[in-house]
């Protein structure tokens, strides 16, 4: 006699894909939005390195005493200068640089009158250091003006920044480069209107 050979069962055919639930949809959603909102904002706030990092210490009046790491060079000064000066051109709104505006009262521009002193020393843009120099304390003030490594001197619509302490009753120091002079509505240079302007660069 023969024996019979098993029967053979068929190979189950492909299974059909079980639907993801929805509670894991929504999880998956949640996680990818989550991760895009996160990226979008590390991309906004990334620190703008066309211009050297700084901080405003202290405001008083049209007063902005600004900060900058120790070491900063010149050059790098003069760019910070320059966005300065792009920001007076363009929007007249010295917000988005930090700097509260300088007269409040004022119908016209909130901006009207400004002197932003930029030091490499946070200590001279302390609030009770730029009160006593406001206050005419002539032992501050001396060293104060010798310790500027820049300013930006906005005045109705003339503007002018430089390298260096301010110069006083129009006497040019030795020590001070006026890099513009003028009106904040002449024409702004081929390379400030080209300049990178990704965001501001606190400390």
């Amino acid at each position: 006699m023969h024996e019979q050979a098993p029967p053979t069962t068929s190979p189950a055919g492909p299974k059909a894909k079980k639907p993801l639930d929805t509670v894991v949809k929504l999880a998956l959603t949640v996680f990818v939005g989550s991760f895009a909102l996160i990226w979008g904002g590390m991309y906004l706030s990334r620190p703008d390195r066309s211009i050297p990092p700084y901080s405003v210490g202290s405001q008083n009046g049209h007063l902005v005493a600004t900060h900058v790491p120790p070491g900063t060079t010149d050059h790098q000064i003069e760019t910070l200068l320059n966005r300065f000066r792009k920001v007076g051109h363009q929007t007249h709104d010295f917000g988005p640089m930090k700097i509260r505006p300088t007269t409040p009262d004022d119908a016209g521009s909130r901006y009207r009158r400004m002197l932003v002193y930029v030091f490499d020393d946070d200590g001279w843009t302390d609030p009770e250091v730029l009160a006593k120099y406001v206050a005419g304390d002539a032992t501050v003030a001396k060293e104060f003006d010798k310790s500027v490594r820049g300013y930006y001197l906005l005045q109705d619509e003339e503007e002018e920044g430089g390298v260096g302490p301010l110069p006083k009753a129009g006497e040019l120091s030795a020590a001070t480069r006026v890099l513009f002079k003028g009106r904040v509505t002449d024409p702004l240079p081929a390379e400030a209107e080209t300049e990178k302007d990704n965001s501001i660069s606190p400390l």
